[in-house]
């Protein structure tokens, strides 16, 4: 695409979710262009990166399960290609989740969740305390069960925001690295945006997939800006024993006082350890209370974590919407299409949500397994309503 030229697709937001959109598009054959200031930054520079379709299954979301496992299915495949075209690693592992409980009534929790994973058709499987530590020696000897879910896996989604940002420039993806100010309405159609520096970009279609800031884009109609918030989550990133698998071998995961906590060792030899969740709305500052609810609560859990070196601490913004699940597909604004409001659940949507967006915008089009997730599912009232 020359530079002078108007490209068919403008995605706003060069986030893991904007870039993958942006990817896909371009190998349809479609003139595509992305504006963001940092391309490959967003949320992904603190996600953990589980692919955790499985345990991260929640009552009332059974529906997102369905795109979930759609998408963790598509994993294999779309890291290998990724990595084929761009030579990143990617870090994908398919090492399994552990999930674990240190209480009577943590292990009730999960004994309800193991049964609704089997009424959903979910693989996973009830292992007594001594059995949990037998598969990692690590963990603190009062795990009292757990379940041991195999096909969730992980991915370093730094690395992936990387290998992303690669495949779109070997796609003839044109990137603006500007912030997008305002939405272009011409006619009652999305006809492009003007960037912080006045620069307008015109586009055929735009796709806004700006995270938990899609729901700040000036000129956008009250009626079809999108219903998403930040939602803050500090993450702790620590250095395990040279040799992999010696300190942890799969992920794991608990409730510990009503926290959700998780560590994800890395291949790297880098342990992560998230996630709080809290509404703070766009603060990122990292809290001595975080830091320590984080690491008190990994402690309970795997005591020798005290041992390890302490790389870094970091604080970042999900996209949250009212529902918790993603926003895909044509809004009711001619031209204007969203990718947001993956919450969550951004990395394990990536596969899923590049082909969603890549079909609509050839086709008008959604995939069936996407359809459930349409901007239009949500109300005038939830739509007017301005994020906080």
């Amino acid at each position: 695409m020359s530079p002078t030229s108007t490209p068919d697709v403008l995605v706003v937001g060069g986030g893991i979710i904007g870039l993958v959109t942006a990817w896909r598009a371009a190998q349809r054959g479609l003139a595509t262009a992305v504006v963001d200031p940092e391309p490959g930054g967003g949320a992904a520079r603190v996600a953990a990166g589980m692919l955790a379709a499985v345990t991260e299954l929640h009552y009332g979301e059974e529906t997102l399960l369905g795109l979930n496992l759609a998408s963790a299915r598509r994993y294999p495949d779309f890291a290998a290609e990724l990595t084929e075209l761009t030579g990143h690693g990617l870090g994908y592992r398919r090492c399994g989740t552990l999930a674990v409980a240190l209480d009577a009534d943590d292990r009730a929790h999960l004994r309800e969740l193991h049964a609704l994973q089997q009424r959903s058709g979910l693989e996973a499987q009830w292992l007594s305390g001594r059995e949990c530590r037998r598969l990692e020696p690590m963990l603190a000897p009062g795990v009292r069960g757990g379940l041991r879910v195999d096909g969730d896996h992980q991915i370093d989604p730094r690395r992936l925001a990387a290998a992303l940002v690669s495949a779109c420039e070997r796609s003839g993806v044109s990137v603006h690295r500007a912030r997008a100010e305002r939405l272009v309405v011409t006619g009652g159609r999305a006809t492009g945006v003007v960037t912080s520096d006045g620069t307008g970009l015109a586009a055929g279609q735009v796709v806004l997939a700006a995270g938990s800031l899609s729901g700040r884009l000036a000129g956008v109609p009250p009626h079809v800006l999108p219903p998403v918030r930040p939602v803050k989550g500090q993450v702790v990133r620590l250095t395990m024993p040279e040799r992999p698998g010696t300190f942890l071998s799969r992920t794991v995961r608990a409730v510990v006082r009503g926290s959700h906590v998780y560590l994800v060792p890395r291949e790297s030899g880098e342990l992560v350890i998230g996630a709080t969740s809290e509404e703070m709305g766009w603060d990122t500052t990292v809290t001595a209370g975080g830091v320590y609810e984080l690491l008190r609560d990994a402690h309970e859990l795997v005591p020798g974590i005290t041992e390890l070196a302490l790389t870094e601490t970091r604080a970042g913004l999900r996209p949250g919407s009212p529902d918790n699940a993603p926003l895909l597909g044509p809004t009711e604004l001619e031209g204007l299409l969203l990718a947001t409001g993956h919450y969550r659940n951004g990395v394990l949507l990536t596969p899923v949500t590049g082909d969603a967006l890549a079909d609509v915008l050839t086709t008008g089009e959604l995939p069936p397994e996407a359809r459930p997730f349409t901007p239009r599912r949500f109300g005038a009232a939830v739509l007017t309503e301005q994020p906080a």
